[in-house]
């Protein structure tokens, strides 16, 4: 059995003008030690998913249908109590903004340990030798000084550091990173990258890394899903969807890296926006911005349009497009009749 089991998963939203499905059958497994991307546009509903996993998902969103299973137990059935035990020790989650996640009227050390005395049986002095253990293996410069700063005082790529230091604190056995480099500089980005995916392989933490950027995906992540519209799109091993991927939209996400581009030209985009979820397109959510929804005599495909697609098996992916769907069942044919 898989450490993380996500089964059906469907977040909602109560608003005024009825409900509003943020998450649509969400399914996907994490093993022990075992890196996992999340990727998409924004509004595609990577971060509900991620908050969805500690049942953090504040009102009018609430988990409407589904489970997710951690280690033998259904976290979103447990109860706040049990919950509290599992937040934050054996599933931490680094958030994308550190000056929004640090309290900025305690010292960086006042943080660190209160996050162990309120998870571990431990002294003060004790919870401060942890804290300061793990300020150096984030390779933080003067730890001991740190302690007693407060979060202005320090930069940005050190605050995150903090974030990824204070994630570790209890050797949780899985860490969720919603874009854990936004807020910094370009330069800084890769070595965050590069210290959180060795602290990582070091403690055989699992990894779910949500972010945008297919080129950060490609290095870190031996799996990874592509979310849209709520919905996952596509899902198999990193290396196989970057080299080959059979989603439209996943094409049109890698089609849109810079160095996919001609020098001096523009760069690649998908047209169109992602549309809001109070109001799906019928059929493939996908079908208004695809380049594919024709066929080779010029006709729309029916089902593009009018039904929403399952789950096509393409090598070591899965995949929910009609296309890939077509053109599995021509491939068929023609072996049968060969």
């Amino acid at each position: 059995m898989a450490l993380l089991e996500v089964n059906h998963l469907d977040v909602r939203f109560a608003l005024r003008k009825g409900e509003v499905r943020a998450l649509r059958d969400v399914n996907f497994t994490l093993e022990r030690g075992e890196r996992l991307g999340i990727v998409g546009e924004s509004g595609a509903g990577k971060s509900v998913a991620a908050f969805a996993l500690l049942n953090l998902i504040a009102k009018p969103g609430f988990i409407a249908g589904g489970e997710v299973n951690f280690d033998g137990k259904t976290l979103n059935h447990m109860g706040e109590r049990g919950l509290r035990r599992v937040r934050g020790n054996r599933i931490s989650m680094i958030f994308q903004d550190p000056m929004m996640t640090l309290n900025p009227v305690l010292s960086i050390g006042e943080q660190m340990i209160e996050a162990i005395k309120a998870h571990r049986r431990t002294g003060t002095k004790a919870a401060r030798k942890i804290a300061l253990d793990r300020l150096r293996q984030v390779q933080i410069p003067s730890p001991e000084a740190r302690l007693d700063q407060y979060p202005h005082e320090l930069s940005g790529g050190m605050r995150q550091r903090v974030i990824i230091a204070i994630a570790l604190l209890l050797d949780p056995d899985i860490v969720i990173a919603d874009e854990p480099t936004t807020a910094l500089d370009v330069t800084i980005q890769a070595e965050i990258m590069a210290l959180l995916l060795s602290l990582c392989e070091e403690h055989n933490v699992g990894l779910i890394l949500i972010t945008h950027d297919l080129g950060v995906v490609s290095q870190v992540t031996q799996r990874m899903l592509v979310m849209y519209a709520g919905r996952v799109i596509e899902q198999g091993p990193t290396r196989e969807i970057i080299n080959d991927p059979q989603h439209p939209y996943t094409q049109g996400l890698i089609n849109a890296l810079p160095q996919m581009a001609t020098p001096g030209e523009p760069l690649n985009q998908i047209r169109g926006s992602m549309p809001s979820l109070d109001n799906l397109p019928s059929g493939c959510a996908f079908h208004p911005r695809c380049d594919f929804i024709r066929r080779a005599d010029g006709e729309v495909r029916p089902a593009c349009v009018e039904q929403v697609p399952g789950f096509t098996v393409s090598g070591n992916c899965r995949v929910a497009c009609h296309m890939v769907e077509e053109l599995q069942q021509d491939r068929r044919l023609k072996e049968a009749s060969q």
